[in-house]
């Protein structure tokens, strides 16, 4: 069979998340969508945006899509915003194996979230090579019946922090059947070369502690299942994980963290709060960094992307930083605050702050971040971490300058 893992054009709603990154590989409660769509059977392409297929290639192993498919089994497509959960994994195992077409679509707003094309209506695609071959597969799918089988997806970033909250837990135990772990004390897992420090207090009555080779914690930690942390993470000590904590390979984590996800190589290893969050890659955050989750009445959170201010219908929740941005040390990230890439931040960040800028409005300045010197700032923390810069990696800075312009003419502080 083949699987084809396609990014609609509402993918852009998911800026900042989705701008470095295929929305495939956004992680919520410890999973990509990218873990599940690798454990079924059959062959998987990508057809992601163009300034991202290297990325795709290299990064997570997937080809883009074939100009033509002879498959006796036919096609599964599957749309990138599909969330990550345990029983989505379930339904994609079942679409595989139905033996027969039809598309499950978003109840909201009719996006296909997923067709299964059986080698006959793959055969009767129209031929026009005007069009690519994801464009007249997803035309052929648009006339299919719609299945029972459900399925949601991303829509906005707020949606990957409410996921996470709502299945992580449920996530954590699927991890334990697929992985091999030691069980060192009650609910806590851990993989090779683990290392736990003196006086840690561990509580995981809401859910395992499952940490992956290498995972260093230091003395006096507080633990609070459910919490994942991948290969090499080191938690510094007097840190204080809880409630629901994602963290990626080779990040560095101190302070409290509460609720969040953190992407691979993200440094928060100071003390300051970060609540009901997510971080992107390769973000540092200055110490005594702190975000506000819960506004001062206690109600509901609106949050603004771009020029549209969206109910969350979400009491806690805290800020979206895209990869490769920054804080200075004291850094307060008011509530649902959203916050472009290869940003720097200085002060108070009381609104949203564009990609590409030194944002530091307490005093006064906004100014422009050339795509050159996060190139420059790129070589040197791939250095620090003893990974190699390449070509595509410069490349994504520049395109995703580009690609962001809108949000900083937008702005009229940016000097």
């Amino acid at each position: 069979m083949q699987i084809i893992c396609f990014e609609d054009d509402r993918v852009d709603q998911l800026r900042p998340i989705a701008i470095a990154r295929p929305a495939y590989a956004i992680t919520s409660a410890s999973f990509c969508l990218v873990d599940w769509l690798k454990r079924l059977p059959g062959k998987l392409t990508g057809s992601v945006r163009p300034y991202l297929q290297v990325i795709q290639q290299l990064d997570h192993g997937i080809d883009r899509v074939p100009d033509t498919i002879d498959d006796a089994d036919g096609v599964l497509l599957v749309n990138a915003r599909v969330m990550p959960t345990v029983e989505q994994e379930k339904t994609l195992g079942e679409l595989v194996k139905l033996g027969r077409s039809g598309i499950v679509v978003d109840g909201e707003d009719g996006s296909i979230l997923a067709a299964r094309m059986t080698a006959a209506d793959v055969a009767s695609v129209d031929a026009d090579e005007t069009y690519s071959l994801i464009e007249r597969l997803l035309a052929k799918a648009g006339q299919l019946d719609r299945l029972e089988h459900k399925l949601a997806a991303f829509c906005w970033p707020h949606d990957i922090i409410a996921c996470h909250m709502k299945e992580m837990a449920t996530s954590m135990n699927r991890r334990l059947e697929l992985g091999r772990y030691t069980e060192t004390s009650d609910g806590v897992f851990v993989g090779q070369g683990v290392q736990i420090g003196q006086y840690a207090a561990v509580d995981t009555s809401a859910g395992p502690i499952i940490f992956e080779d290498n995972v260093k914690v230091g003395p006096f930690c507080y633990l609070s299942g459910p919490v994942h942390a991948g290969a090499g993470t080191r938690v510094i000590e007097h840190s204080a994980l809880k409630d629901g904590v994602s963290l990626g390979h080779t990040t560095k984590i101190g302070g409290e963290v509460e609720a969040s996800v953190i992407e691979p190589y993200t440094n928060k290893q100071h003390h300051g709060f970060l609540g009901h969050s997510y971080l992107g890659s390769w973000i540092n955050l200055g110490a005594g960094t702190c975000n506000s989750d819960l506004k001062n009445t206690y109600g509901k959170i609106n949050i603004t992307y771009g020029d549209r201010k969206t109910a969350t219908g979400m009491q806690f929740l805290g800020c979206f930083v895209g990869d490769y941005s920054k804080t200075a040390i004291n850094t307060s990230i008011f509530t649902g605050k959203v916050i472009g890439v290869c940003s720097m931040m200085y002060g108070f960040v009381t609104s949203n702050v564009p990609s590409y800028v030194n944002y530091a409005r307490l005093f006064g300045q906004t100014s422009l971040l050339p795509a050159d010197v996060m190139i420059n700032t790129q070589k040197r923390m791939f250095s620090r971490r003893k990974v190699e810069q390449r070509d595509c990696d410069k490349q994504l800075i520049r395109d995703m300058y580009d690609l962001t312009a809108d949000e900083r003419s937008a702005d009229p502080d940016i000097l």
